[in-house]
């Protein structure tokens, strides 16, 4: 069993969790290697502690079965005040920035952090 720590810079605000519940999951996101090759998968992958898939085998189930080879994925996000859609925000870099016209102001997404730790 895996565990996630996150950090951030919050102002004004506490206890930071994700809305999780079946009906409306939250997906994480990572970065993921191939044990067999050492391959990086090149988009980030999401799971979430809803979704159950069949492990080859009839292993059983796990949240997350991954078969080495690249796919497309990528992120979006919407403007705070404009409502704004954003498509194709590549994280890749651990960053993004992006001007919204509607709101004239800067958009961005940084200082992303993820820990996973054994529970």
């Amino acid at each position: 069993m895996l565990a996630l720590a996150l950090t951030a810079e919050l102002e004004g605000v506490t206890d930071l969790v994700p809305s999780d519940k079946p009906e409306s999951p939250y997906y994480y996101t990572f970065k993921v290697q191939c044990t067999s090759c050492r391959e990086i998968h090149p988009n980030w992958v999401g799971v979430s502690r809803h979704d159950t898939n069949e492990q080859s085998g009839s292993r059983g189930e796990a949240n997350f079965v991954w078969k080495c080879k690249n796919c497309k994925g990528d992120w979006e996000a919407t403007g705070t005040e404009s409502g704004t859609k954003f498509t194709g925000i590549d994280l890749s870099d651990g960053e993004w920035f992006d001007y919204d016209e509607k709101a004239g102001e800067e958009v961005s997404v940084k200082d992303i952090k993820w820990e996973i730790r054994r529970a």
